[in-house]
């Protein structure tokens, strides 16, 4: 997992059938304790909100956190931090 920090949401009126529905977020990851440069558009599957801290799962298996586990996904928010 990754952890990062939601810094935006990201509309999407057209999508692929089975993202319809899915809330979109960006995220700029954290490496060390420290925002790094590098940013991703994540599924959220816990309700994140802006400027919350968020632990995200990445590449193929993050399909897995969602109820459509076919869905073209390879990031998703699946925690938020306390």
């Amino acid at each position: 997992m990754k952890k990062g920090i939601v810094i935006g949401n990201v509309v999407s009126t057209r999508k692929q059938e089975s993202l319809v529905g899915s809330k979109f977020m960006e995220v700029r990851m954290i490496e060390n304790g420290r925002e790094t440069e590098d940013y991703v558009i994540a599924v959220d599957s816990v309700g994140a909100g802006i400027g919350e801290t968020v632990l995200l799962t990445v590449g193929s298996s993050a399909r897995l956190a969602l109820a459509n586990q076919n869905a073209p996904v390879d990031a998703v928010i699946v925690g938020i931090v306390d």
